[in-house]
């Protein structure tokens, strides 16, 4: 029988021809790949000096092939404080323990620090002995700078600049970690009269004063707080501290702060807040902490509500003449 043959589909494109390569053309491939990759290529011999640096580089350091070949490569492009370290990595990775890509810093020819995700490859002889190290880096600092912008975007409230509800619930699950957690104070304030404003003087008005709450909710938190816009008139104060006594007094400090006057583009403007407070403990829940924080403030105001009829609001809004 003779045998089968697959026919051939009309409109099929054929199968190239395969293509077969030379040793000494496969040796001008490689040559010409290395020259040409916009990738970071050095490589060293055991103890760490420059074997070969490719085009790429050389314009990365601002150093010609001949300046580099010979020098030790935690000289040409680690940062001097992690040199010591790059030299231990070094030796670590020529007695054959495996490398781990990862990223690092790299010093550029003007001295500054760029990101390069680095991989590192051992050249070993054919019975195993290494001989040296290859790295291949690519520059990827603009890529982390996007993403550290894009990540800030989503956890900065757009409007006043302060940190989101999502960036509080990350910090508290940090805070309130049963494992490495050391607890934290919560403040959770409410504008007094806050629809006032808005009705008043209009929502770009009522604007400008959340922009004016959150920038004295700053200097209240100071270095070691953390202020956050849950959504409308409403803030939240994280202290590092648990302390009941010293949550309570800074309240009052608060609430004494968002009762002076705030200047919206030649309006003066008068409001108030209601502010309650709570401790986290490791192992808590956030969702839970916040409720507390969240209840204590609506007492505040509800008692502040059954006041107001026979006694003067403590938080009043409108303009000062």
């Amino acid at each position: 029988m003779h045998a089968s043959r697959r026919p051939h589909l009309a409109g099929a494109p054929a199968r190239p021809a395969p293509v077969s390569v030379t040793p000494t053309a496969l040796d001008g491939l490689a040559r010409a790949t290395f020259e040409a990759t916009a990738a970071l290529v050095l490589v060293c011999d055991s103890a760490g000096q420059v074997l070969l640096a490719n085009p790429a580089l050389q314009r990365f350091t601002g150093r010609h092939r001949d300046e580099l070949v010979g020098a030790p490569f935690w000289e040409v492009v680690t940062l001097p404080q992690e040199a010591e370290l790059a030299r231990a990595a070094m030796a670590l990775v020529a007695a054959g323990q495996p490398a781990v890509p990862g990223e690092v810093d790299w010093l550029d020819a003007d001295g500054t620090a760029r990101r390069i995700e680095l991989q590192t490859s051992v050249l070993s002889h054919d019975d195993g002995r290494p001989y040296g190290v290859a790295f291949i880096g690519i520059d990827v600092t603009e890529h982390r700078e996007r993403e550290a912008r894009a990540w800030q975007q989503a956890m900065t409230d757009p409007l006043t600049g302060v940190a989101n509800r999502s960036a509080l619930f990350a910090l508290l699950a940090t805070r309130l970690d049963a494992g490495t957690g050391e607890g934290c104070g919560l403040l959770f304030c409410d504008l007094d009269g806050f629809k006032a404003v808005n009705d008043g003087f209009g929502h770009a008005a009522g604007d400008r004063l959340l922009v004016a709450v959150a920038d004295r909710l700053r200097e209240l938190a100071g270095p070691e707080g953390f202020v956050a816009r849950l959504g409308g008139d409403e803030f939240v104060v994280l202290t590092p501290g648990t302390d009941a006594d010293d949550l309570a007094a800074r309240a009052r400090r608060l609430e004494a702060l968002l009762h002076e006057q705030f200047d919206l583009g030649g309006t003066p403007v008068r409001v108030g807040a209601s502010t309650g407070s709570a401790t986290g403990s490791p192992g808590e829940h956030p969702d839970d902490v916040v409720a507390r924080a969240d209840t204590a403030m609506y007492a505040v105001k509800s008692v502040r509500r059954t006041r107001r009829p026979s006694a003067p609001a403590p938080a009043d809004v409108g303009p000062r003449r």
